[in-house]
């Protein structure tokens, strides 16, 4: 169980700690700003600064406030398994750490990423020989496959361990029923503003596990853009922080100009992928549903600022065009093949151009689902009844064959007014389109409505 143990012990900092001014940390090496010759490399200011008690965990006032559940279960040593969700840098890791030391319960931890089945078998055995049932932090969670996850039924189960999973995942996706239904699930959300500027003042001043001594100051403009770039990650902000005092002298002073120098190159949380991958696409394709271009070019630039695939983003244009505008507008599918065939040919940068034309078209063009609804409505009726026959006079054969067989009655339509023939072509006549008065199709269901008034009639 030790190699286990000692194999995942170092992980990231996840959204932490109030620096305080109690017991030097263990996770000091060395003294902040740097290590003489031979001395240890101190550890990054974002592990110095986890949380060593539940009260030092800042942000998540939803589930750690005054009168919250998950507070009142760890004050009473009664809580069970818990799976915590949530984006990077928000405190998973550190809420988990500050539970385990409330109860001072023993502590195993485990990356998804690194751990395998046979590893965590052993972690478990060790686990079932204690009095008291330890926790089980597993960071990564919805890194482990079902088999893994399978293993931990049994022991969440009895109670011989406490689970806590960490996750940058939707726990319904990743982490498997039987597992989750046993498990009280808990929502990170990104630190706001104010936590995090709060936070990083306080560690510019700690001495006994920030950046104190160093004897630095920073310019009051430059704890605000770090924490607007951080997108709510504390991580992110202290390792950002660190790098900027790291760079001046002792007792120098950071402003803005090097901020400026600094941020440049600014790189926003974009997994491809994985979760933000999805989110970010998903609030793209809705924005242009909903008709907001301003939205809807938004969340194409933080697509292309995180490195997205332009032909994925071009694929979901070609999709959009039939599924949503459809035949409101019948240039949407034409705009999306040729903003798609642009992506192909010319590729980034430049084909950014021709995705923000082809975003701004689909948003702002009428919409219409019908002809994707109506394709549902025939798939259904496909799969739930018997399927029927093709009519005989609507066969393919020769005539001399359909004459032999005395099916020959099939009506060509050109030879017919408006080139529309009178004549059924399903045995049994299903309706599944039903036109919408939007954009161009308006004309589609005035016509329907004319030719086939019993069909399409009001």
């Amino acid at each position: 169980m030790l190699s286990a143990v000692k194999l995942c012990q170092v992980d990231l900092f996840a959204a932490g700690a109030v620096p305080s001014s109690g017991a030097p940390s263990s996770a000091r090496a060395a003294p902040p700003g740097g290590a003489a010759h031979g001395q240890a490399v101190p550890a990054p200011l974002a592990v110095r600064l986890r949380p060593r008690r539940l009260a030092e965990v800042v942000g998540q006032p939803h589930i750690l406030g005054e009168g919250c559940l998950l507070p009142r279960l760890i004050r009473q040593n009664s809580f069970g398994n818990i799976i915590l969700c949530g984006p990077p840098g928000c405190g998973k890791t550190s809420l988990a750490e500050a539970i385990a030391a409330e109860i001072k319960s023993h502590f195993i931890r485990l990356n998804a990423v690194l751990s395998n089945l046979a590893e965590l078998r052993t972690v478990l055995q060790g686990a079932r020989a204690r009095e008291e049932p330890p926790i089980l932090f597993i960071d990564e969670i919805h890194r482990f496959n079902r088999s893994q996850q399978d293993a931990l039924l049994p022991d969440v189960e009895r109670g011989t361990i406490r689970l806590i999973g960490a996750t940058t995942h939707t726990p319904g996706i990743y982490v498997i029923a039987p597992l989750l239904s046993r498990c009280h699930l808990f929502q990170l959300e990104p630190l706001s503003e104010e936590t995090v500027v709060d936070f990083l003042r306080r560690a510019l001043v700690d001495r006994e596990r920030g950046l104190g001594n160093l004897r630095c100051t920073v310019e009051d403009a430059v704890f605000f853009a770090l924490s607007r770039t951080c997108d709510g990650d504390l991580r992110r902000a202290l390792n950002n922080l660190e790098t900027l005092v790291s760079a001046v002298p002792r007792g120098g002073h950071v402003g803005w100009e090097r901020w400026e120098c600094f941020g440049k190159e600014r790189n926003i949380r974009y997994d491809r992928d994985e979760g933000e991958h999805h989110a970010t696409i998903s609030a793209y394709i809705k924005s242009m549903r909903g008709c907001d271009p301003d939205a809807a070019l938004y969340w194409l630039a933080k697509m292309l600022a995180g490195g997205e695939d332009p032909r994925f983003i071009a694929r979901r244009l070609v999709i959009f065009a039939s599924e949503d505008v459809g035949l409101a507008d019948p240039h949407a599918l034409p705009i999306a093949n040729a903003c798609f065939d642009a992506c192909e040919r010319v590729g980034l940068p430049e084909c950014a151009i021709n995705l923000g034309h082809a975003t701004t078209f689909m948003a702002t063009a009428p919409k219409s689902n019908s002809a994707y609804l109506a394709l549902c409505q025939a798939s259904e009726e496909i799969a739930k009844h018997p399927v029927q026959p093709v009519p005989p006079y609507l066969r393919n054969q020769p005539r001399a064959m359909a004459r032999k067989l005395g099916t020959e009655d099939y009506h060509y339509a050109h030879n017919f007014t408006d080139n529309v023939a009178d004549q059924r072509y399903m045995l049994e006549p299903k309706r599944f389109y039903f036109p919408k008065k939007s954009g161009a199709e308006t004309l589609i269901a005035d016509r329907l409505a004319r030719i086939r008034p019993g069909q399409f009639g009001p």
